[in-house]
């Protein structure tokens, strides 16, 4: 994540010195909370926080629980992810819904913190969990706020209600009241109010706010504020607190390049948890915060649940399984691999994916380069071409993939590449879709795993190569009984995998021979069959 780019690189950079320590002294864990502390206050952290967090942490790496572990450093690394957790919040806090709807939202902040943007993102992901939201423009401040609620409403494809034009005309207290009774009336379960801010903290701003609190008794009040204002976040968090309160937080702008860890700060000063972020500029760069996936994501350590959660989303499961399908019987098309890739983009940016694996942190300069308009590219490509062309890519001969070339506007050299790319993964999936494993392009055929990669070798036939006619047709009788012959060494039985595993032990039989029949379920679960 962006805003945690530089704390993250500062902490890895800590725990990447420890981790070439047996044993941890004293003096190597005061310099790693050293370090930690000025990471902390580099990234704009509040120092009143700083001081309690890494009190906390070496406190704790200095005690047994460390001291006594087969990996300290690996441990120090879990201590500070654990006290990351408890100041962003501890547990993820959900929505209260009102037990009798309409659920009353006012969202609250200042001015330019991305309230209006932020109640389209907040109603698209209500409607999407099945609620029918409505948004109120109360912002009647603002220059053309109203106008722009009513633009978001569209895109987010929810209500509105904005009776007034804004601009400073009309009564937001009396809008907000009104725009609950519409609810009613219209059968909204959910109603969001949009409320006006300022560029600062005034005492105006305050008792606007309070008194559309009084007259709509909201259910939650949530504080929306940027995540790049810096150390003001603390202060303008305490304020409306003082002023208004509120029972949650949401950040904004985390996919901004400020340091950004004053918002880290807020929810331990204020004890109101941060219960969304906006990580982007679409309505879809919205989610629930969870402390745990936060506190991952800034150590490097991943956000894997998220990432899944996403591609849920995203994906559709009937189509998922009839790819598979095809897979398995070969009829895999261009067609179907131009519906994958699309369903990939449905699934937002590539780079916020990829920065949600474990270790992205090392991969930055990477993922910096990464173009993510070459799936527009290899879309192009793929319509570019006929119905019986994607069914059937062996049509492809060098004429027809020149006209491709011209009609999607690359080489033949691309349209050759993602040719070959396309079979490739077709021949890999239906190697995986059959229970085998397959060769990974630059790493070759996984150790052990010889029951879906190469084509079997046939075995010599076995037999007596005496010259006796009686004694050969003993010794291939012997043969056929499963007896040895004499002279025959343990050498076939001996030959495991590569590694020198497996000797002496006969496939699924649970020895050293092959995998058991048990593993050999657990891998085609794990594949999806």
């Amino acid at each position: 994540m962006a805003t945690f780019g530089n704390l993250s690189d500062r902490l890895a950079e800590t725990f990447k010195n420890l981790r070439t320590k047996g044993k941890l002294s004293a003096a190597d864990v005061d310099g790693t909370v050293r370090e930690i502390r000025r990471a902390l206050l580099d990234a704009d952290v509040a120092l009143e926080v700083v001081k309690d967090f890494t009190g906390k942490v070496r406190e704790r790496a200095l005690g047994d629980e460390v001291s006594k572990a087969l990996n300290p450093a690996q441990q120090v690394v879990q201590i500070v992810n654990d006290e990351l957790i408890t100041i962003l919040g501890g547990q993820q806090r959900r929505l209260e819904f009102a037990k009798k709807p309409p659920t009353i939202i006012m969202l609250a902040g200042l001015q330019g913190a991305g309230k209006t943007t932020l109640a389209g993102k907040l109603a698209k992901w209500l409607a999407k969990d099945g609620h029918t939201p409505l948004l109120v423009a109360a912002d009647l401040q603002r220059p053309n706020a109203v106008t722009q609620l009513e633009v978001v409403a569209k895109q987010a494809g929810v209500a509105v209600y904005a009776p007034e034009p804004g601009n400073g005309v009309g009564d937001p207290v009396k809008v907000a009241r009104d725009g609950v009774k519409y609810a009613l009336q219209k059968v909204h379960d959910v109603v969001i109010v949009d409320t006006a801010g300022r560029l600062g903290v005034d005492a105006e701003l305050m008792k606007q706010a309070a008194n559309i609190r009084r007259a709509i008794n909201p259910d939650e009040v949530l504080f929306v504020i940027d995540a790049m204002i810096g150390q003001d976040a603390v202060a303008t968090a305490k304020a409306f607190q003082d002023g208004v309160d509120f029972t949650g937080v949401v950040l904004t702008k985390l996919d901004g390049d400020a340091r950004g860890g004053a918002a880290l700060s807020v929810a331990s000063l204020t004890g109101r948890p941060i219960m969304f972020a906006s990580t982007g500029e679409g309505l879809d760069d919205f989610e629930p915060f969870h402390p745990d996936r936060m506190a991952g994501r800034i150590l490097d350590l991943g956000d894997i649940l998220t990432l899944i959660e996403q591609a849920q989303g995203a994906f559709d499961e009937d189509e998922a399984r009839k790819v598979a399908e095809k897979f398995a019987t070969d009829t895999f098309t261009l067609d179907d691999f131009l519906g994958q890739m699309q369903q990939l983009r449905n699934m937002g940016s590539i780079k916020k994916m990829m920065s949600m694996l474990p270790g992205a942190g090392a991969m930055k300069a990477q993922l910096e380069n990464f173009d993510e308009r070459e799936i527009v590219r290899t879309e192009a490509i793929i319509q570019s071409m006929t119905k019986l062309e994607r069914t059937t890519p062996k049509l492809l001969n060098g004429s027809r993939r020149l006209r491709i070339a011209k009609g999607s506007g690359s080489s033949v050299t691309e349209v050759n590449q993602l040719v070959q790319r396309f079979e490739q993964a077709a021949k890999m999936m239906k190697t995986v879709a059959k229970g085998g494993m397959p060769n990974i392009p630059g790493m070759g055929p996984i150790p052990g795993a010889g029951y879906g990669g190469k084509p079997k070798v046939a075995q010599k036939k076995k037999g007596s190569k005496s010259g006796n006619p009686a004694k050969r047709a003993a010794e291939n009788a012997a043969i056929a009984s499963g007896v040895k012959l004499a002279g025959e060494t343990a050498s076939t039985d001996a030959a495991g995998s590569g590694f020198g595993l497996g000797s002496g032990a006969q496939p699924g039989k649970g020895k050293a021979g092959g995998p058991t029949e048990e593993e050999m379920a657990a891998l085609q679960k794990m594949l999806g069959r």
